[in-house]
């Protein structure tokens, strides 16, 4: 199927973070040039953002942490601005009419620190000895200024100097690495529609293990594609052998989500293992980041891996329009660990589905799955309640036309932007019984349904 790309990102604020964001312009590029010393956590760092106005602007916003700004260009002449709460407001030299192409450039200096949410710090987090980046949902400014809407999807080159002894990791192709004295640059180009919450970066001491480029067993007759993704760890060199051991089936994970879900819609694949424990594994376009407390194999840790690896298709390549719509990133991936499970030897998909069902059976029914609102947004009964519908609509489909809808949810929407009603329209064209109860039931009301079929 013809893949599409983004729509522009307009719409009103998202509800949920509603000070995030503007919606009345679009970034299609970003060009980030970051120096940073670990020592003191000091950065040095600039960024282009070639944009597009949907209305005319007398003035615009940048979502931006708390850094001394040099200066501020619209279309390379100087701007006026004002920084404070989070926001950079920018009046150009010379309103943008609607539909004008225009650049930003900004040239900032600080200490990166993660913002803080009801979540704990997201985005830019100082390591003992480098840094990460998790910015789920809203912590990308916290180390770089841009429209920080998951529907405003644009394609990134992340530039990062450090010194020498550091490795870099970001999303993409890394393009060059270049050694100057002390300091090395690493430059990577990511060609992919990307939301700001996506991009990240990792400066630390890590040695590649380079994951192997087939399918364990070549017999499952699964596409040459998959095998030919470049799969790769950075990790501590005293934790390589054990990420060999814990990872070794992720390619033929890969091979498999790409047959269920399409090919894979990136380059390349990155797992990072900080040298730290964190509280979850985090995804970003191309990358997921693993604790070291995510090391030791089993079934929790091997879901992880699954569920970090499926939102490459879901949350990254197919994304949300605004963050009402998570369950769409976050049950799709939990279905994947089910699906994993079940091809790989482990209990069914439907076996994961009733135990799913008995444990939210006894929780509170206080969780809207369509809408949950912000504080329940990453509440653990999303994750099981997301899986259970994707499992209700195999169980209402048949398994050839919920397959059949599922390949086809993530080609038409590759690299695009999606709602939950999207779901529903396109599901709908893969069975003659009307959807919309089951929708009902699953996504607008707190009670839990029952689990038929």
């Amino acid at each position: 199927m013809k893949p599409h790309h983004a729509p522009p990102a307009v719409g009103g604020p998202d509800p949920y973070f509603p000070n995030s964001g503007d919606h009345r312009y679009r970034v299609h590029r970003y060009e980030l040039a970051l120096d940073y010393r670990p020592g003191p956590n000091r950065l040095a760092a600039s960024a282009r953002l070639s944009a597009v106005a949907n209305a005319a602007l007398a003035e615009f916003a940048l979502d931006l942490a708390e850094f001394r700004i040099g200066r501020v260009l619209v279309d390379g002449k100087t701007a006026r601005y004002t920084h404070r709460g989070g926001k950079l407001r920018i009046r150009p030299a010379k309103a943008l009419a609607a539909g004008a192409a225009f650049t930003v450039e900004v040239h900032y200096t600080g200490n990166p620190r993660p913002v803080r949410s009801p979540w704990g710090g997201l985005g830019w987090e100082e390591l003992t000895e480098g840094a990460l980046v998790a910015s789920q949902p809203v912590g990308a400014p916290s180390w770089f200024p841009c429209n920080d809407r998951p529907a405003d999807k644009a394609t990134y080159q992340v530039a990062v100097t450090t010194p020498s002894p550091f490795t870099v990791l970001s999303g993409g192709r890394l393009l060059t690495r270049t050694t100057r004295a002390s300091s090395t640059t690493w430059v990577y180009e990511q060609s992919a529609p990307t939301s700001s919450y996506l991009v990240t970066v990792s400066i630390g001491h890590y040695q590649p293990v380079p994951l192997a480029a087939r399918p364990a067993h070549p017999q499952a007759g699964f596409g040459a594609q998959a095998g030919h993704v470049p799969q790769t760890g950075y990790v501590p060199q005293r934790l390589a052998e054990a990420f060999a051991r814990d990872f070794a089936r992720q390619p033929e994970m890969m091979a498999y989500f790409a047959e269920v879900f399409g090919p894979y819609p990136f380059g390349e694949y990155a797992v990072v293992v900080a040298d730290e424990e964190l509280d979850v594994p985090v995804e970003a376009q191309g990358v997921a980041t693993f604790g070291t407390n995510h090391l030791g194999g089993g079934w929790e840790r091997e879901r992880l891996i699954a569920h970090e690896l499926a939102h490459q298709w879901f949350g990254n390549s197919v994304s949300i329009a605004d963050w009402r719509h998570i369950w769409l990133n976050e049950g799709f991936a939990k279905y994947a660990e089910w699906l994993w499970s079940e091809y790989a030897g482990g209990p069914g998909a439907a076996v994961h589905a009733a135990a799913a069902h008995r444990l939210l059976a006894g929780l509170p029914q206080d969780l809207r799955l369509g809408d949950p609102g912000r504080r329940l947004m990453f509440d653990d009964r999303l994750y099981q309640r997301g899986g259970l519908t994707v499992h209700a609509l195999r169980l209402a489909l048949g398994d050839g036309a919920f397959f059949a809808m599922l390949r086809d949810w993530a080609g038409v929407n590759r690299h695009g932007v999606v709602a939950t009603s999207d779901l529903l329209a396109h599901a709908s064209r893969y069975t003659t019984t009307p959807l919309g109860p089951l929708f009902e039931a699953w996504l607008e009301r707190p009670e839990l349904p029952p689990l038929t079929g």
